[in-house]
């Protein structure tokens, strides 16, 4: 009987070991995986929602930056800088040529159906980062489109037509920002 006994605490023994061994081993693969190490850069897609009014919007990069979180932007010094506030830091980037066209595109209105879309490009520079961003330079070209649908003149001479004047509204709209570049550390 004391023999049983000693043969089931060695097995227990052994048993507990190889747990301890899997827990150490998992857990450094777990902690390993989600490090706060520098990612290696290269390509990345960044894809945002924007919010309304340029309130807080929603971002999504892939790619060396693997990241989700909401983004806001604000002028400063003459510059539109952006922020998008991450689950792991935060990147900035100067999207003032990409704003500068966007405000100063002229888009073709189909007077039929008092629609019209714009599409514009430029290079927005990353300014920096924080948390695991910390270092991260290189540039990204943005593209925002934006369509939209205007009303129409409700009386008077013009019922009917399209009301491309100040005081006219719009009825839909919709902006969808995207872009690709590379990125270091």
């Amino acid at each position: 009987m004391k023999r049983m006994v000693v043969m089931g605490l060695g097995k227990t023994m052994v048993g507990v070991a190889g747990l301890l061994v899997c827990l150490i081993v998992g857990a450094s693969v777990a902690l390993g995986a989600g490090s706060s190490g520098t990612p290696a850069g290269g390509r990345i897609q960044l894809f945002v929602q924007p919010g309304q009014k340029q309130g807080s919007g929603k971002v999504l990069l892939t790619g060396a930056v693997g990241d989700y979180g909401s983004t806001h932007s604000v002028t400063a010094e003459g510059k539109k800088i952006a922020t998008a506030t991450l689950t792991k830091g935060t990147i900035k980037l100067d999207i003032t040529a990409v704003s500068k066209k966007v405000n100063n595109a002229t888009p073709a209105v189909d007077n039929a159906t008092c629609s019209a879309s714009v599409t514009v490009s430029a290079a927005s520079p990353i300014l920096g980062g924080t948390g695991r961003y910390a270092g991260i330079h290189g540039t990204i070209k943005v593209t925002e489109s934006v369509g939209f649908i205007g009303s129409t003149y409700k009386s008077g001479a013009k019922k009917g037509q399209c009301n491309t004047s100040s005081s006219g509204t719009t009825v839909a709209q919709i902006a969808v920002v995207s872009g690709s570049g590379t990125v270091s550390f």
